[in-house]
């Protein structure tokens, strides 16, 4: 197939594109490689298939409505998933404007492209933080989202009812995959363990929100990966069953779209975490435990029966092998810098890439 990925210079999307590469897929990457977090980084993570013959590069904000509708002209892609966002739950706070533009209008553009090009199939990335306010555990895709806590939810939230809406009106096949925090090699510097094993490396305190006592559907990124690659490959169908009556807020019933969560059902208090993080380290935290935060969720559980049953997987790694694989990345990535300054050698990589694809940003 051909697939468009939107933020393939991303954590998750990243590991997509290889994967895809890998069983033989072409993929287009679109990403604006933004400076939100180290851009080297991103870079460095590209830089590992950007010299693949099936992988063509953009470079272009989703929120330019012209670019976007560039991509999807000329390059016509089979299927999309689209990944690209603006990430971090706190940020929102900081620059609420940047979230609209990047994951409503951004999303908005995606989904135009989807309609008038006949994609077959639009997978896209949601967030377990829809679920708001909502303590009925475990998460599932039956329970009602419509209080989000966080305007970072709001927008996925957003996201989810805007593919409705086109898979209903238009027929584009379209599947949300709720994530719950996924870490592992190549994340997000904003995120906890990132944070986490460079303070720690550097011998400073880490922030412990809600005195460590969070659980969390911790999920190893190559789950998600698999997760997202089985659902691309199962294209959304209206449900047969619906019976006229309120539809489920999973299946929808009266359009070509599904709702599926995606995370480890084992929840690990955020302390077992730091406890694991520890041992692969060789060296103790120090923690300054603070109260939880505004707009953080003391739990989360994910159910994963709906994409078990419908793809045929479910997460497996756990915390210790997962971190145990973060922790080996970060150490060759940064070559022993706990203050994390080195540049990773990929990055030179990508340099000659583009240099050589004088033509990415068409």
């Amino acid at each position: 197939m051909k697939v468009l990925v939107t933020g393939t210079a991303g954590f998750i999307g990243s590991h997509v594109a290889l994967k895809l590469l890998a069983r033989g897929d072409e993929v287009i990457g679109f990403d604006s490689l933004n400076d939100y977090y180290d851009v080297n980084l991103k870079k460095a993570r590209l830089a590992r298939f950007m010299d693949h013959p099936g992988y063509t590069h953009v470079q272009a904000d989703l929120a330019d409505r012209a670019a976007v509708e560039q991509v999807f002209a000329t390059h016509r892609p089979d299927r999309v998933v689209h990944l690209a966002a603006q990430a971090g739950v706190r940020y929102a706070a900081e620059n609420p404007h940047v979230y609209v533009s990047s994951n409503v209008t951004g999303t908005l553009h995606v989904l135009e492209g989807c309609r008038h090009h006949g994609v077959e199939h639009l997978v896209f990335a949601s967030t377990s933080s829809v679920y708001g306010a909502n303590r009925a555990m475990p998460f599932n895709e039956h329970q009602a989202t419509e209080h989000p806590l966080t305007l970072y939810a709001a927008t996925k939230k957003a996201n989810e009812m805007m593919a409705h809406s086109y898979a209903h009106l238009y027929g584009v096949p379209s599947t949300g995959l709720r994530f719950f925090t996924v870490y592992g090699p190549w994340g997000r510097p904003d995120m906890a363990l990132f944070l986490f094993t460079k303070a720690i490396l550097a011998g400073e305190p880490i922030k412990v929100f809600n005195h460590g006592h969070h659980r969390r559907s911790f999920t190893y990124v190559d789950d998600i990966v698999e997760g997202v690659v089985r659902a691309l490959d199962r294209p959304a169908t209206a449900d047969p069953a619906w019976s006229g009556e309120s539809p489920d807020p999973g299946s929808s019933g009266v359009a070509p779209y599904r709702i599926y969560n995606i995370g480890n059902e084992q929840p690990v208090e955020l302390l077992r975490y730091i406890e694991v993080l520890e041992q692969c380290l060789g060296r103790k935290a120090v923690m300054e435990m603070l109260p939880l935060q505004a707009g953080d969720v003391p739990d989360t559980e994910a159910d994963v029966s709906a994409l078990v049953a419908d793809v045929g997987y479910r997460p497996v790694v756990g915390v210790e092998e997962g971190v145990a694989n973060f922790v080996r990345w970060y150490r060759d990535y940064y070559r022993g810098d706990a203050a994390g300054h080195f540049v990773a050698p990929g990055v030179a990589g990508f340099r000659t890439a583009m240099l050589r694809r004088s033509n990415a940003v068409t």
